[in-house]
Order: structure tokens, then C-alpha cells, then sequence
């Protein structure tokens, strides 16, 4: 019997847990949608649907494990979508002007990381809010991106970037396109950063209790910083994709795109209060985000509806995410009355 309570409690513990519940939910709610699509167009469902529906979830799915990192952390970054176009237009007009396609990948990765930096030194160090702090970067970037080719788009990329558009794009790797291993890959390293690595914890820490990470010895700067990066990394790989796709360079690349971010994170259970959230649930956000838009196409539905519907569960996503932790804190705070005093902070690994 106590054996059997023991797993009851473990399992409650996991479910309240970094949002497992929500996770858990919106994964019923993904399964009813494609079900739903399936039987209004059973093409939903074909092989080459499914194959192009995960090319289309993938560089979401990058810009959601970015999001989530710094909404973990109790911050958001508005720059994604403008360090998307600065990455399409550094790395095309660079491979356009002769410059070796991997060099230029290195160059713009270098470039697009300054950004997440800049963000992540003016929120934690500047203590700037990181709305306005990200809607600055946000201009900048997309700005850098207009003057990149003096504010025009870039002619084609070339032949001699073929390897690079198949490597980012048109590539199979065991009948897979490379586009999705891509995201799988770096999913699996963000994954296992946030879940098993002293980083990974004191993201958490940070977004749970600011003050009570200082206290623990926590190096805050440090932290906020990282998650900007990662922010910036996983954006500047989503600009590759869209060079490599297009071949060649848009200044409008990845507009509204720190938008289809958030929706995926806070869709798949990351609270926007930070401290709460799972790579795992970023999976789900961004693949409802993928079915939707696949699935209201096949329906005949035009792209203002589609971009109402995904609005409007974005909104109800966070305002249920707010009532949740909102309840969850008033139990806490009853709990405590009758408590004994015991230590507030707890030195952090």
C-alpha cells in the first residue's frame, strides 16, 4: 500500500511538474486535430503530405526550442523573426559575392549570435525589460538585414551553393529530409541541456525565483545570456533553411515569425511566468501550429482565418497558463500558513 502511494505521489509530482500535464493534453488535442483533418481529406494523410507537413513544422520547431529557453527564464525575445532575415541576407549576399558557402555560414552565425548577446547583456545586466530590450534588437536586426545587400533582395545564391541548399533543404539523409534531422538533432541537444545539465537546472531556477537563484550562488547574467544565445542560434539556423529553400536572400524572411515562436512554446505548456515548460511540449505546440495551417490549407480556409485561429489558441493558451499558476501560487501561500519556518533558498547545483 505504501509502495503503491510512493508512485501515486511521484506521478503527481511529474505531472505538476514543468507542465507534463499540459504536454499531455495538448498531445490529445494534436491527435483529435489530425484525425479531424483526415477524414475531411484523406491526402492529410499521405506519405508526401506528411513528409512536406514535418519540413514545414522544423524550423518552427527550431524558433519554439529558442523561445522556450528565454520564456523559461521568465523573458521573451521579440528579435527572432528579424535575426531569421538577418541570417537569409548575410549568408546570400556573402555566397553572392563569391564568398564559400560555409564560410559565409560561419560569418553569419557569428553575426546573429552578437544579437542574442546584445539581448541577453541588456536584460540581465542592464536590466532593461526584455520587451524593450528585444523590440530594439528586433529593429536593428532587421534593419542589418535591409542594408546587408543595400536594401535590396539578393540575385540567386548559385550553383556553387548546392551543397549547402541540399544540406539545409533538398537533402535526404535515409529517405529523410535533412531539413527535419536538422530539427530532430538539435531538439535532442537543446533537450538534453535543459533537462540533464546543471545549465539546464539553473535555467529553471532563474525563471522560478530571480532573487532565490542570486542568493543560491546562481550566476544570473550568465544564465539569461545563454538562453539569448540559444534564441539567436536556433533563429540564425532557421534563416539558413529559408536562403537554402529560396536560393537567395529576402529581407522580409521570418517576419511575424518571434509570434509562430511563442505559439509554439506556450501552446505546448511553457509558461510565459518562466519556470515552467518542456522541449517535449515545444514538439506538440509546434506541430499543432504545422497540422493547422496543413490542415485549414487542405480545407480551403484563407491564410487571415488560419492566422485568427492559431491567435486566438496562442491567447487562450496563455490566459489558461495564467489561471493555472495563479491558482497553484494561492494554494501555496494557504499551505504555508500552517507550515513550520523552514529555509527559503536552497543552494542550487
Amino acid at each position: 500500500m505504501l509502495k503503491q502511494e510512493k508512485q501515486w505521489n511521484l506521478w503527481k509530482k511529474m505531472m505538476s511538474t514543468r507542465g507534463m500535464g499540459q504536454v499531455i493534453t495538448v498531445t490529445v488535442g494534436l491527435i483529435l486535430l489530425c484525425i479531424v483533418f483526415g477524414i475531411l481529406n484523406p491526402i492529410f494523410f499521405s506519405s508526401k503530405n506528411i513528409s512536406n507537413l514535418l519540413r514545414q513544422i522544423a524550423p518552427i520547431l527550431l524558433i519554439g526550442i529558442g523561445q522556450s529557453y528565454v520564456l523559461i527564464t521568465g523573458n521573451i525575445d521579440l528579435s527572432i523573426g528579424s535575426v531569421i532575415g538577418m541570417s537569409t541576407m548575410i549568408s546570400a549576399t556573402l555566397m553572392t559575392r563569391g564568398v564559400s558557402p560555409w564560410t559565409a555560414v560561419v560569418i553569419t552565425l557569428f553575426c546573429c549570435l552578437l544579437v542574442g548577446l546584445g539581448n541577453g547583456l541588456l536584460v540581465s545586466l542592464c536590466k532593461l525589460p526584455p520587451f524593450i530590450a528585444t523590440l530594439g534588437t528586433m529593429t536593428i536586426a532587421r534593419g542589418i538585414a535591409q542594408i546587408a545587400n543595400n536594401n535590396y533582395n539578393t540575385d540567386s545564391i548559385g550553383e556553387a551553393a548546392q551543397g549547402f541548399r541540399d544540406f539545409f533543404y533538398y537533402g535526404r539523409t535515409f529517405n529523410v529530409f535533412n531539413t527535419i534531422w536538422i530539427g530532430l538533432v538539435l531538439w535532442m541537444v537543446f533537450n538534453f541541456i535543459l533537462n540533464r545539465t546543471r545549465t539546464g537546472r539553473h535555467i529553471y531556477a532563474v525563471g522560478s525565483n530571480l532573487e532565490a537563484s542570486k542568493l543560491s550562488g546562481v550566476n544570473t547574467v550568465s544564465v539569461i545570456t545563454k538562453a539569448y544565445l540559444v534564441s539567436a542560434f536556433c533563429s540564425t539556423v532557421v534563416g539558413l533553411i529559408f536562403c537554402a529553400t529560396s536560393g537567395m536572400g529576402a529581407m522580409d524572411a521570418g517576419n511575424s515569425y518571434e509570434l509562430y515562436a511563442v505559439a509554439a512554446s506556450v501552446i505546448g505548456g511553457v509558461s510565459t511566468l518562466g519556470g515552467q515548460g518542456l522541449l517535449l511540449g515545444t514538439v506538440i505546440g509546434a506541430s499543432i501550429w504545422g497540422v493547422l495551417q496543413n490542415g485549414l490549407q487542405f480545407a480551403g480556409a484563407p491564410v487571415a482565418i488560419r492566422n485568427i485561429i492559431i491567435g486566438i489558441i496562442v491567447v487562450v493558451s496563455v490566459l489558461l497558463d495564467i489561471i493555472v499558476r495563479s491558482g497553484s501560487f494561492k494554494r501555496m501561500k494557504e499551505e504555508k500558513k500552517g507550515a513550520p519556518a523552514t529555509t527559503l533558498v536552497k543552494s542550487v547545483d
